[in-house]
């Protein structure tokens, strides 16, 4: 959770489809679009069925994802 929505990772396969969802946003941290990430509002997940269908979203993606390069210490 980030404030009050809830950030998933999933496939980008889905994404565009995701966008389209009530409560569905892009991430967008530092000006850049972070495609297979989205934030999803309240309203979004207001219900079980809708927590349930983005929690779903990220765990079927989260076998196939790929861990983000660690940053180097400075």
């Amino acid at each position: 959770m980030i404030g009050d929505e809830l950030m998933c990772r999933i496939d980008p396969a889905v994404y565009e489809t995701a966008l389209e969802e009530r409560g569905c946003r892009e991430m967008n941290f530092t000006g850049k679009t972070m495609k297979g990430f989205v934030f999803v509002s309240e309203e979004g997940t207001d219900t079980q069925k809708g927590l349930e269908y983005w929690v779903g979203l990220a765990l079927v993606f989260n076998p196939r994802a790929k861990a983000s390069p660690k940053a180097k210490k400075k």
